[in-house]
């Protein structure tokens, strides 16, 4: 068997590339990455095996290196928004087709990048304002494309 077809039988290869997909799509072609975490979550399951750990708490372990650094989504906030803000305007499946594309405008990561985003940001108090942020940067992205009229529902 090739090396490369050991890589993509890869477990946690497999398990970080179906959590990116649906929660940081816009990673989903770093495969440097993907394969480096990967890797990292292995040693950490192998270590941990070896120091006595079972299965469970070695793959928990694991699961922690893995997903470090990944617990909060942009993606996951933007659909949020756009659900929850414009559901008369944007019907699903809208909302998670257009996340995507809005995660590479420029004014919606300029908007993420005046916050301190790590992983336990979504229950940071600063969420709501980054939620009342994006809202107000969507708008103005609708109405300086000349797009039809997006604006918060009755809430």
């Amino acid at each position: 068997m090739k090396e490369n077809n050991k890589q993509e039988l890869s477990y946690f290869r497999l398990k970080l590339r179906s959590y990116i997909s649906e929660h940081h799509p816009e990673r989903l072609q770093d495969t440097e990455f993907i394969n480096a975490r990967a890797d990292m979550a292995l040693t950490a399951y192998c270590d941990a095996v070896a120091q006595g750990f079972m299965h469970p708490e070695a793959e928990s372990m694991a699961s922690e290196v893995l997903y470090q650094g990944l617990h909060f989504s942009k993606y996951d906030t933007l659909v949020s928004v756009l659900e929850n803000e414009f559901e008369k305007e944007l019907p699903m499946p809208l909302p998670e087709r257009l996340a995507p594309i809005l995660l590479s405008n420029k004014a919606i990561q300029a908007t993420f990048d005046k916050f301190g985003l790590t992983d336990t940001f979504a229950s940071d108090e600063q969420y709501d304002r980054l939620y009342t942020e994006l809202t107000g940067t969507i708008v103005l992205l609708s109405e300086s494309n000349n797009l039809p009229t997006v604006g918060q529902t009755d809430r």
